[in-house]
């Protein structure tokens, strides 16, 4: 009979560690990196160990601190259709990114004034979203000076709404409510006349110009014609009677206006059919009132990520 053995059985290798994710190692290998920053000098020196001081706590994240305040900056106007066209922009602006906090302030001739909506905001942070088209005297005058005269509101500006494809898109749509037929895309009879307010600020009528080459684009090259109601040339009824004396009789006029106003309604009066309606609540123009806000933002964490890496 064989005795049983006192020999104890062999055990497997353990399973291989499993291998650090991607994501892991770059985390590990930044923490390392900042230990190592840490204790070298300006003047690329190694600090002596007992003098280097412990490490600041981080500060939040972006996504941890709660988003600036939207403040949407309309021009304001005495037509009661402005007021209401501008509240339902920002409604669907919430639609888009509920729980951000949204809010109106006016240049003058509407309530909210916008000195009035920031000094509901002390000690808050905001971005001025200009409801304006180009880069005109409000833009670079106006809400300089009312962000600079509420000193208890962090304040950013974001830029003007033109130009950018989303509101030539928004332009488009606005012609095609309007009557506009794809198929007058390549006919030598169609034309599009862009109504703007109109600014003695070159900059402005650049950016003008701009929106109608890339309105012009969209439309497979029919002509646009920038026109204007106020303070420039060429007026809007001057920009017809020179496309129609080029054969151009199938004409419209797009509403280069964000709401309805006296300017708008003076350019719609002079068009030969149905003039577009200002963009307004355009579904594009909530998601460019948007992306101007999050540029701004994004701007700025990153001018302050530049500032820490700077004195670190």
């Amino acid at each position: 009979m064989t005795e049983p053995s006192t020999q104890q059985p062999r055990r497997s290798p353990p399973p291989p560690a499993p291998l650090d994710s991607t994501a892991q190692l770059l985390t590990r290998v930044t923490a390392q990196l900042s230990t190592q920053l840490s204790l070298v000098s300006r003047n690329g020196t190694r600090r002596p160990m007992h003098r280097t001081r412990p490490l600041a706590a981080p500060r939040p994240s972006p996504a941890e601190a709660a988003p600036p305040t939207l403040v949407a900056v309309a021009h304001g106007s005495r037509d009661p259709q402005a007021l209401r066209t501008v509240l339902a922009l920002l409604d669907r602006v919430r639609d888009l990114r509920p729980g951000l906090d949204v809010r109106l302030g006016h240049i003058e001739l509407n309530q909210p004034l916008l000195p009035d909506t920031l000094d509901g905001l002390r000690g808050a942070d905001a971005v001025l979203v200009p409801l304006l088209l180009g880069r005109g005297h409000h833009v670079k005058h106006d809400l300089p000076a009312a962000a600079a005269a509420a000193p208890a509101v962090r304040t950013r500006i974001a830029a003007p709404l033109g130009p950018h494809p989303l509101l030539v898109e928004a332009l488009y749509g606005r012609l095609v409510d309007a009557g506009w037929d794809p198929a007058d895309q390549g006919s030598h009879r169609a034309a599009v006349v862009l109504a703007a307010a109109g600014s003695r600020d070159p900059d402005s009528a650049q950016d003008t110009r701009r929106t109608a080459r890339m309105l012009a684009e969209r439309l497979g090259g029919v002509p646009v014609v920038p026109a204007y109601a106020s303070a420039a040339t060429p007026t809007v009824p001057a920009a017809l009677r020179a496309l129609a004396a080029r054969g151009r009789h199938r004409t419209f006029v797009a509403s280069y206006f964000t709401a309805p106003g006296r300017f708008a309604s003076a350019a719609a009066s002079a068009a030969p059919r149905t003039a577009a309606v200002p963009l307004g609540a355009h579904p594009a123009m909530a998601r460019l009132l948007l992306h101007r806000y999050d540029q701004a933002v994004s701007a700025t964490a990153a001018s302050e990520t530049v500032s820490l890496l700077a004195s670190a």
